[in-house]
């Protein structure tokens, strides 16, 4: 026959760390927000370098839109 077993988490009564979840989601915002900064200002730049033709000039682009959009997102 079937066995009544528990089946949730052993655990279940156990303390949680909040302030190490808050430093992890803090971790993971910030790791969202300046990672898609920089996958927009590399399609950007190559799009820039792709159309105008200078690569020196797309490296310069790409430098403008990260330090302009790190200085937005802080």
């Amino acid at each position: 026959m079937a066995e009544h077993t528990p089946s949730g988490p052993v655990e279940l009564g156990a303390k949680m760390d909040y302030a190490e979840h808050d430093r992890t989601y803090a971790g993971f915002l910030a790791l969202a927000k300046y990672g898609s900064l920089f996958c927009l200002a590399i399609v950007i730049a190559m799009a820039f370098g792709f159309f105008v033709g200078g690569f020196f000039s797309a490296t310069i682009l790409c430098a403008l839109i990260l330090a302009a959009g790190a200085f937005i997102l802080r």
